[in-house]
């Protein structure tokens, strides 16, 4: 068991993706009984709401799960309530509000803290989060600019002693293990786990999910004038989201000013409360161009450790024999 596993009371390095506004109770609380670490979004959602989905959360598992906040925007009575509840952990993107991470520490809730750059790492490191997600432009939904592949050995160097988990185009045992060797103690993901059976999105946008490849999800043009705002500082580029294309980004990539925000605001809210959503901004990571089935998530949750297993030793078995090789060429001088 590694730090991050200890510090989280979590079995296996594996976290489930907060989906903001989307009911995810179900696959949550699947993610958390395989030994992972569920976690629940609070966007859109009342006070109310969230108690009544930690109350159903806490009826499936006894195991530990997450609450998710961010600062698109934060909506401070929903964090008091998530305070009480006590949740294991907290996560936050799109802001690092460090009074806040005080206040979960005085309640015992580790901070699991979003990053998509060094500095806002740093930042981070500073207002003292106690896990870092470096989280590649790969991802879907609201991510940054630089690649996993970079982020997460730049993250793990300045995080010294606090763990760092992967995220951004990992789908697969495969992904998980590249992420270990860049450092990382465990993954979080996104996109393989909206296609689950567990996960109450519409059926469409699962199924669009199987059939993407990588290049249809994209970064969302003029964002801003269909997201909610921020109302905490940012640090670095802006957060965008990464969706399936659909008529409404093809609009706002070619006739923004066409996109009336008030009148769409109203219709994304009341679409994405009722699970669906995927006609207008179906987010998705690029590791559609992995997923090629919709399981249940226990399911998954064992395929990455396995997968990930047979991907370590395939590497060992293929690769250190020929760096081994190379070394001994270097110093033999030929």
């Amino acid at each position: 068991m590694n730090t991050l596993c200890s510090l989280l009371g979590i079995e296996v390095p594996v976290v489930l993706a907060p989906f903001g506004p989307w009911e995810q109770v179900e696959l949550a609380g699947a993610v958390s009984e395989a030994g992972g670490l569920g976690s629940l979004g609070t966007a859109l959602r009342s006070t109310e709401e969230l108690r009544d989905q930690w109350r159903r959360m806490r009826e499936l598992t006894d195991r530990p799960f997450a609450v998710n906040h961010t600062g698109r925007p934060l909506v401070r009575e929903a964090f008091e309530a998530t305070l009480e509840a006590r949740p294991a952990a907290i996560s936050f993107h799109m802001g690092i509000p460090a009074d806040l991470i005080a206040r979960a520490h005085e309640h015992g809730i580790v901070w699991i803290q979003a990053v998509g750059d060094v500095d806002a790492a740093e930042i981070a490191l500073e207002a003292g989060a106690d896990v870092l997600v470096a989280q590649g432009t790969e991802a879907g939904g609201n991510a940054g600019w630089v690649s996993t592949l970079v982020l997460v050995p730049a993250v793990v160097d300045l995080a010294g002693s606090t763990p760092v988990v992967a995220a951004g185009g990992i789908a697969d045992g495969r992904g998980m293990a590249a992420a270990l060797a860049l450092g990382a103690q465990g993954v979080s993901l996104g996109t393989r786990f909206l296609a689950s059976t567990e996960m109450t999105i519409d059926q469409a946008w699962k199924e669009r999910i199987v059939a993407a490849h990588a290049r249809d999800a994209v970064k969302v043009a003029q964002s801003d004038r269909v997201l909610p705002p921020f109302n905490l500082p940012q640090v670095g580029a802006t957060f965008t989201p990464r969706v399936l294309r659909t008529p409404l980004t093809e609009q706002l990539e070619q006739d923004p000013d066409s996109v009336d925000p008030q009148e769409l605001a109203a219709r994304v809210r009341s679409e994405v409360l009722a699970g669906r959503g995927h006609e207008l901004l179906p987010f998705t990571g690029q590791s559609t161009e992995l997923i090629h089935d919709i399981a249940p998530a226990a399911e998954l949750v064992s395929r990455l450790m396995s997968e990930c297993v047979l991907a370590l030793q395939r590497a060992g078995t293929l690769a250190l024999p020929a760096i081994e090789e190379g070394e001994h060429r270097f110093l033999r001088g030929g």
